[in-house]
């Protein structure tokens, strides 16, 4: 595998610290490619960097109270901070708000523009008169139009589950304010994404990708039409056109183009402002990117087809091994619900090779994956401490103590060592082949069972055994020489997952130069040099015990709470409370709603009336387990019909996205006002 090869991987957006899902998604595997191709011969270039534009960076900042460009250098440099303390070896990790990137998006822009692939159309969005600006969906409150709920979000109900565009909302409001909005005229850019169809059909008949990034964009791309490409805000990058003042590109058009903005940045701080050509221009570059599913749409898609608009040859992508979710402990990871690991804090207990080790046998390459606290002792305690660090530390511990810390030398072999060395080799061709073919799961298998087939030689050799008997002197150099085979090569095999782990091996195996710069298939061949002197064997990784573990989980439980700062609403009067007429009842009745998986249908008893009210509640609650509870529901909601049944009123429940649980009261009569 020679030649040239340009690998990125999917801008970490600048709007909080990266996650373990984040790392298993794209930049470990990302990260451990570039390491293997390096190591096969290749010249390798390895881009990423921050995605810093769109309204979620808008919406972050202002929320925090610090400006949008305050707000991305924060999380710039917490996440590069992250990354390198994880071993993600970038040869360049850059920011969209680099001055080199917004002169190369707008050309992307009039290029296609010039091609006939954009438009303008007249849309109405909603606008906020009080703050002067329209407000992306995310900026949105409003009263759901398919169920009536107060308080459903821009694009999507929380009480009902329906989505919708943010126009369709009722009562409209700020998010941020309160204030109303009204709908106003405003014009964009689309581009038309459907001139592509046929193009993009052909170009993916004759790649090889993985079937879960296939089968998905097979269907989409025969349903492409005009997508928006810009939104009426001043943060991003601006329409290179006269009077657009106040429009600027969407994240999603912008983004993708950092890949190459950032590899001409790279070149030009080198002195070598064309240099980034040799990659994006050249055809026969190997050209892959790295990205978690849920960015497939505009990689193996928008951004191809944005390429193929082009005056200029840019490189298309030859592969794209798109990852499935990881999740935590049978949830996803959610910072706002306290569902997540605090990276930063977890690698201040931890090592990153441990890290690396158990998202990588664990990788989520073609179904989503789960961490999990006792998947990760397993890992440690089991594979990389019972298998593999102690198959390295008592074959090299027995060099140092009782063969004068010398490799020895290799006599003729026996056919125990012959069908280890070839079964040896069988793994480590088993290793190659995974990692060139984006398969980290497997790669990190082929360590795992190396180790092993290492350890059952070593106790079947029994080298204290040979020690004794003076006339196996050669047997016992051989199967030492043979174990020591062994560990180059777990070195070698190793080193994409665990680098400073690999260097470690390597340096005690005495070599005084670095296992990074070696070649793959020179390492392989070359013999071991006997009589040379290792230096002094170290254990390489350390038991998790029980209670660390234990620990962890209690501190993932405890942390689901919601940030007060990123859910406080808009300030009301008491005038405004006072409309609000929420009562004390009792559940009589509980049943599910026939085709909804999310609604009961409660029959409640206020004192002085009976109400039907339908709630969301129905994956939280049994109907059974409601009998009798006593609740508190909002009264003089207008009835609204839900799955058919009319509803009158609304239960009050809280929620931090995860868990949902009903307020219930002892001794409060039914009817009772709360305030």
């Amino acid at each position: 595998m020679k030649g040239k090869v340009l690998i990125t991987a999917a801008l970490p957006y600048a709007n909080g610290p990266i996650h373990l899902g984040h790392l298993a998604g794209a930049y470990l595997p990302a990260d451990c490619y570039a390491r293997f191709c390096r190591l096969v011969g290749s010249r390798t270039l390895f881009i990423c960097g921050s995605d810093e534009y769109g309204t979620a960076i808008v919406h972050g900042a202002e929320l925090a109270g610090r400006t949008p460009k305050e707000h991305v250098d924060i999380y710039h440099q917490t996440n590069l901070e992250l990354f390198q303390k994880l071993g993600i070896q970038f040869d360049f990790y850059s920011r969209t708000t680099s001055k080199y990137h917004a002169p190369i998006v707008q050309e992307f822009f009039l290029q296609l523009l010039k091609n006939g692939f954009i438009e303008t159309k007249e849309t109405m969005q909603l606008y906020s008169e009080s703050e002067k600006r329209f407000l992306a969906d995310r900026f949105v409150v409003g009263t759901c139009p398919k169920c009536g709920f107060v308080e459903a979000r821009g694009d999507e109900c929380t009480k009902c589950g329906a989505s919708y565009e943010s126009t369709d909302l009722k009562n409209p409001k700020s998010k941020l304010t309160g204030s109303p909005l009204t709908l106003k005229e405003t014009m964009h850019w689309f581009l038309k994404c459907d001139l592509f169809k046929e193009k993009l059909t052909d170009w993916l008949k004759g790649l090889d990708w993985k079937p879960n990034v296939k089968n998905f964009i097979e269907p989409y791309i025969q349903d492409l039409r005009a997508r928006a490409i810009t939104r009426d805000m001043t943060w991003g990058v601006p329409i290179p056109l006269p009077n657009s003042t106040g429009k600027v590109l969407y994240v999603w058009f912008d983004a993708p183009v950092g890949y190459i903005s950032a590899t001409k940045e790279l070149f030009e701080n080198q002195g070598d402002p064309d240099g980034w050509k040799d990659f994006w221009f050249d055809k026969h570059t190997k050209y892959v990117q790295f990205i978690g599913k849920d960015n497939i749409v505009f990689h193996a898609v928008i951004f191809p087809a944005m390429i193929m608009g082009q005056d200029l040859p840019y490189k298309l992508v030859d592969e794209l091994p798109a990852n499935e979710f990881l999740n935590l402990e049978g949830k996803k990871f959610s910072k706002s619900s306290g569902w997540y690991i605090d990276l930063a804090d977890f690698l201040t207990r931890y090592p990153a090779e441990v890290i690396r080790y158990t998202l990588a046998a664990n990788a989520p390459e073609t179904q989503d994956a789960e961490f999990t606290f006792k998947d990760f002792q397993m890992r440690v305690n089991t594979e990389l401490v019972g298998k593999f660090g102690n198959f390295i530390h008592r074959t090299l511990s027995f060099v140092w103590d009782r063969m004068d810390r010398t490799i020895p030398e290799c006599h003729e072999f026996s056919e125990l060592d012959n069908t280890f060395l070839a079964n040896l080799q069988t793994i480590v061709m088993e290793a190659k082949h995974s990692y060139e073919h984006f398969r980290l799961r497997k790669a990190a298998g082929c360590i795992m069972e190396l180790s092993a087939l290492a350890n059952v030689y070593f106790d079947h050799k029994k080298p204290w055994a040979l020690l004794k008997d003076k006339t196996k002197t050669e047997e016992l150099e051989t199967t030492i020489y043979c174990c020591i085979m062994a560990i180059k090569a777990l070195a070698l095999i190793s080193f994409p997952i665990m680098p400073l782990s690999a260097e470690k091996i390597w340096k005690m195996l005495g070599h005084e130069s670095i296992l990074e710069t070696s070649n793959w298939d020179t390492v392989m061949k070359d013999e071991l040099c006997s009589g040379k002197l290792i230096t002094e064997p170290h254990t390489l990784f350390e038991k998790i015990e029980d209670a660390a573990i234990a620990i962890e989980i209690a501190k993932l439980q405890a942390s689901q709470t919601i940030s007060a700062a990123s859910t406080i609403k808009p300030e009301i009067t008491f005038d405004d409370f006072e409309k609000v007429d929420i009562r004390v009842g009792q559940i009589l009745s509980a049943e599910a709603v026939p085709k909804s998986s999310k609604l009961l249908k409660l029959e409640i008893d206020f004192g002085f009336e009976k109400r039907t009210i339908v709630s969301g509640i129905a994956k939280h609650y049994v109907p059974e387990a409601l009998i009798n509870k006593k609740v508190m529901a909002i009264l003089n909601f207008k009835p609204v019909k839900l799955m058919g049944i009319e509803s009158r009123g609304m239960v009050l429940s809280a929620s931090n996205g995860t868990i949902l649980e009903l307020p219930s009261l002892e001794t409060a009569p039914l009817g009772s006002e709360i305030g």
